[in-house]
């Protein structure tokens, strides 16, 4: 095919890529040691390559030939041989375990720099042309967080906004909002960004011992949405499963008798909006995009019914006929919920405080807090992306995988928001990755621009590839096939050529 002649810069992507070390064996899928990979477009061509992310975990393992390091979903043991008294100090200090800087899951960039990403309180500097692993930076010197999201947000000046949850620090259990530099000051320049991070605010948890799981946040023009979900990790579980011989996962329960509460924070006063707003229990990973308009707030998310998804992807689950074994026993939903900020503070109980046109509704309870139902857009996507120059604004399109009933995606798809049309690219035998939109230069609409996956061949002897297609029409411009093996990833990013530093800066 042909690729845009704009079309210059690097894909990095990052995922699970080795599961076996020695004779010892990770129990999940999102477990395994990182494995970063790449595509670079220079005049036409691609250029691939791939590395492990040399994080200390991966060092560790590598030199002890089996896995010495614990991830969420595997405890990880010293030496059998050692004494009982050597035991009961390791399992002293696994209290707030010291976590693994495994950062498998995303891409972040922060400054002019870029960073393996996961969901502890480690992230790894990379280099996006070599893919070699840098320093490695611990959140926790700068802000008291003992895990962090993989789903940064971005404003317009490329300051990084995240969130955290500080467990039982000072007697509470907070969620904390924080933003990370996009430059520093010149008389500083040796100095990271890191260094002025800033606290915007901290969201008390519901439960000083069962704060809420959470992978993603969402953001508009002057609020932060956070979502409090009835998924919640069990402090005092965590705190003896090394003791007790099971993984951190297992100190994760979903209560479906609950409620999922939003929070909704003012970015300009630091604030959380006083209404409490609230829906059905739901276990979600990704936010789509959310936007303001006349008095309400709309985000849109991937919602499950259940935490199922999570526990198809232990390695156990994973056999050879896997694509027909393993079913979601709830489908992912693409919910849009309409949250009317400014209301009429005498609407009567019971009454829709919804006022645009949505079959979301908004009901004000006796009690004073607002029961929100949602619009289901659609089922059967995962791993949403949009045009981020339209995050946080009114926008139309997602682009994501297409999964239905198997957790495995079969094709990408582009969903229309507004028509609810959807266009897909697919073929027999084949699994994509999370679609990057790329936006052209010189684009006017939304879907102006190209859409980047990897896919990899249900076959093993058939190569995998990178595809790329016209993001309007969602027809194939062109593929760059990879003789190599390559493995199903999480997420990662595109970096324009003028965002990467050669190296001589």
């Amino acid at each position: 095919g042909q690729l845009p002649s704009w079309l210059q810069g690097i894909l990095v992507r990052n995922g699970p890529g080795m599961h076996t070390i020695g004779d010892s064996k990770y129990n999940h899928w999102f477990d395994g040691l990182a494995l970063l990979h790449s595509f670079t477009f220079k005049n036409g061509e691609v250029y691939y390559r791939s590395k492990y992310l040399r994080s200390d975990t991966y060092n560790c393992n590598i030199e002890a030939n089996r896995i010495v390091v614990s991830e969420f979903g595997t405890m990880a043991y010293p030496d059998p041989c050692k004494n009982i008294f050597a035991k009961a100090f390791s399992y002293l200090s696994h209290t707030i375990p010291e976590f693994t800087d495994n950062c498998l899951i995303n891409i972040m960039k922060a400054g002019g720099d870029f960073y393996a990403t996961g969901e502890t309180n480690f992230i790894r500097k990379i280099n996006p042309q070599t893919l070699e692993t840098l320093e490695k930076v611990d959140y926790n010197k700068y802000v008291a967080v003992n895990v962090a999201t993989s789903h940064p947000h971005y404003d317009s000046a490329g300051n990084i906004l995240n969130m955290g949850t500080s467990i039982v620090d000072k007697g509470k259990t907070k969620y904390i909002l924080f933003k990370i530099p996009s430059s520093v000051p010149e008389q500083e320049k040796k100095k990271s960004c890191f260094k002025h991070l800033e606290v915007v605010c901290s969201v008390p948890s519901r439960s000083l011992l069962h704060p809420s799981y959470y992978h993603s946040f969402g953001i508009t023009e002057n609020y932060i949405i956070f979502i409090e979900q009835p998924f919640r990790l069990d402090i005092l579980k965590m705190a003896t499963a090394y003791i007790r011989g099971v993984s951190w996962a297992s100190c994760l329960a979903y209560n479906k008798d609950d409620k999922t509460w939003f929070h909704f924070i003012d970015r300009k006063t630091k604030k959380e909006v006083s209404t409490k707003f609230y829906t059905d229990a739901m276990v979600f990973f990704h936010h789509i995009n959310a936007y303001e308009e006349d008095g309400h707030i709309i985000f849109d998310i991937i919602a499950y019914t259940d935490n199922s998804l999570y526990d198809m992807f232990y390695l156990k689950n994973l056999g050879k006929d896997f694509e027909d074994t393993a079913k979601l026993t709830s489908i992912p939903t693409c919910k849009r919920f309409v949250v009317p900020l400014q209301y009429d503070k005498d609407a009567e109980l019971d009454s829709n405080l919804v006022t645009l046109p949505s079959t979301a509704t908004a009901v004000k309870e006796k009690d004073g807090n607002i029961y929100c139902q949602p619009e289901i857009l659609c089922e059967g996507i995962e791993l949403p992306r949009i045009n981020y120059d339209y995050n946080g604004k009114k926008y139309k399109y997602v682009f994501a995988t297409q999964v239905q009933w198997s957790p495995v995606p079969t094709k990408i798809a582009k969903f229309n928001t507004q028509t609810k049309e959807m266009l897909h690219w697919g073929q027999d035998d084949c699994w994509p990755s999370e679609p990057v939109f790329v936006p052209s230069p010189d684009g006017k609409e939304e879907d102006d621009g190209v859409v980047l996956t990897c896919v990899v061949k249900t076959d093993p002897k058939d190569p995998p590839f990178l595809l790329v297609l016209d993001a309007k029409t969602f027809t194939e411009l062109g593929r760059a096939t990879v003789n190599v093996e390559m493995h199903m990833d999480l997420h990662g990013m595109f970096i324009p050529q003028q965002d990467v530093k050669t190296e001589t800066e």
